[in-house]
């Protein structure tokens, strides 16, 4: 049994807590250096990383792109949120909160922030009328999108991080949102059970957003815990997210500002369609 912890009457940062992303917490917001931001060409200045919540917004940049969408063309710039990069005065002037992605909208005669990536989904999705899904089916994918906002916490910041990031395995916590995950899916398996998407029969920012985090979980990309939540007894989950995976759009969103795993899926800044290269476009074939 663990040694019994007693909370302090006041809570004060005394020292790291531990875990891989020790050295970036604290309790506090703002900026800790001055840092610009680069801009580029383009209408939108995209700053991020492709974790989850940044693929969300790089897919939808390439779907839009791929669905002729000219005016999406977009500029993307890793932040490297384990050097600190998103606690830049730059970074932190479009994203008061310090986390990615964070978005500039230059394409009206004012340049407008986005942040939180439910958001930029959704400003991206209204401004060029794409991916929102039937007008009768609207309420079902705001509830989807948002319940993913809601949810996917519990997954990143409870399991995710108690199951592949705490300093030491701790039981409680792993049975806690483990539990919470397991629900989760099945909450998702039971819609799709009768759906192709979550929407219905439209392919929305709402599959976007669940697929970047939940998708890729049963597919085996996050936390290498696929055989632990038995995700393969989720098999409209399963069907689902394949079905999306082998989008050439999602597979180049993917790739977008990500800086680790195999170097034939990184692209570390993206500027134009042709910066992913003849052994990418190889693999991922044409719309």
């Amino acid at each position: 049994m663990t040694e019994s912890y007693t909370p302090p009457k006041v809570w004060t940062h005394d020292a790291g807590s531990g875990g891989k992303f020790a050295n970036i917490n604290r309790p506090v917001s703002g900026p800790t250096h001055d840092k610009d931001l680069p801009v580029g060409k383009h209408p939108f200045q995209l700053y991020s990383l492709a974790t989850p919540n940044g693929v969300k917004v790089t897919v939808m940049f390439e779907e839009l792109l791929a669905a002729g969408h000219a005016g999406a063309e977009y500029d993307a710039w890793p932040i490297k949120i384990g050097d600190g990069d998103q606690f830049g005065s730059g970074f932190v002037g479009v994203n008061p909160n310090s986390k990615i992605p964070a978005l500039m909208d230059h394409s009206g005669d004012t340049p407008v922030r986005i942040f939180e990536s439910g958001a930029i989904l959704l400003h991206l999705a209204e401004k060029f009328g794409a991916f929102l899904g039937a007008p009768a089916d609207r309420p079902e994918m705001l509830s989807w999108l948002f319940w993913q906002m809601g949810s996917a916490p519990y997954l990143g910041g409870g399991f995710g991080h108690f199951y592949a990031y705490a300093p030491e395995p701790m039981e409680y916590p792993i049975n806690r949102f483990t539990m919470e995950a397991k629900r989760q899916l099945d909450v998702l398996d039971k819609r799709l059970a009768d759906n192709r998407y979550l929407a219905g029969d439209s392919y929305t920012i709402a599959d976007m957003a669940v697929w970047s985090w939940y998708g890729q979980l049963v597919l085996g990309r996050l936390y290498n815990a696929a055989e632990f939540l038995d995700v393969e007894s989720y098999t409209d989950v399963v069907r689902w997210a394949k079905e999306i995976d082998a989008r050439p759009a999602v597979l180049r969103g993917r790739m977008v500002n990500r800086t680790f795993g195999e170097p034939e899926l990184q692209l570390h800044e993206r500027h134009d369609a042709a910066d992913f290269d003849t052994q990418t476009q190889d693999k991922i074939g044409a719309d």
